[in-house]
């Protein structure tokens, strides 16, 4: 039976069960001294209402799981982030990683590389050539995959400066376009994967209007394609247009470099490229 000398108060939403931390059947003593709980059994039985506990000694409810909401922060400044990571790379370091990709120390300082101690990768950004900002910031670790420092969106690894009148080489990533400058084409850019930078590439053409642009292909399936793709739509942007992939058997152009490719071997491929033209075809109707 229950003690009549205590007050007993039903439990609800502002007085949980000590208990079972349920909100319902459960009673609490006006004193907090004790708990009669229907769902968790003691050694002391109260009739139907349930099972004394002394407080003292009962087991503690499970708290509730509480949920936190959270605002999306702020998009990082990456044009003050990318600056940090080139200026916080040292000489020695950035030396041995350019022996590494076997390109010149000057084309790694020419597209800002530096080092993000965080992670720790590489870091490579990506700018946006209408605007000259850095969108968004490619990362290599020494081990390991590629990926991005998280809030930016891709565009193009373009060198500090660009040459007037030089021509204008498109390369699948970071590393091709620094082994392109490293024997001689200041104005190699990268796109950030054979599919992407499209209209980057785009923007960029019709923006500093070189008169020869030549589009570097991978030798696999898919960077052919994503090539194609790019040059389909240049044509209609491009004054002259070429698309060319290195010998059969090199994977792509930075490993083309790194068994002694130079400027001149490039320029035959080039040379020997069929100029790409936007074909336009006119038809007429209604003529019998």
């Amino acid at each position: 039976m229950l003690h009549t000398e205590t007050k007993w108060l039903r439990v609800g939403r502002d007085r949980p069960c000590p208990v079972c931390g349920k909100l319902d059947w459960c009673l609490v003593a006006e004193d907090r001294t004790a708990c009669i709980c229907p769902r968790t059994e003691s050694a002391k039985r109260c009739g139907d209402a349930g099972f004394l506990h002394r407080l003292a000694d009962a087991p503690r409810p499970r708290e509730p799981r509480r949920v936190v909401l959270t605002t999306r922060s702020a998009t990082p400044d990456l044009t003050t982030l990318a600056t940090d990571y080139t200026e916080a790379v040292t000489t020695d370091r950035l030396t041995a990683f350019a022996a590494e990709l076997g390109v010149g120390m000057a084309s790694l300082t020419a597209y800002r590389v530096g080092w993000a101690a965080s992670y720790p990768a590489w870091s490579f950004p990506m700018t946006d050539p209408t605007t000259s900002k850095v969108t968004g910031i490619r990362l290599r670790p020494p081990v390991g995959k590629k990926f991005s420092v998280r809030g930016g969106k891709e565009s193009l690894f373009l060198p500090d400066q660009f040459i007037d009148d030089e021509v204008l080489l498109v390369c699948e990533g970071a590393t091709d376009a620094l082994a392109a400058h490293s024997i001689g084409f200041p104005n190699a850019v990268g796109r950030p994967s054979c599919t992407g930078g499209a209209a980057h590439v785009v923007a960029l053409v019709r923006l500093r209007k070189p008169a020869l642009v030549v589009i570097v292909a991978d030798t696999d399936e898919p960077g052919v394609r994503g090539a194609e793709a790019l040059a389909a739509a240049l044509a209609l942007h491009a004054r002259d247009l070429r698309l060319i992939t290195p010998p059969a058997g090199v994977k792509d152009l930075r490993a083309w470099v790194s068994t002694g490719a130079a400027r001149s071997d490039l320029e035959r491929l080039i040379h020997a490229a069929k100029p790409r033209r936007l074909n336009l075809t006119l038809t007429s109707k209604g003529t019998k």
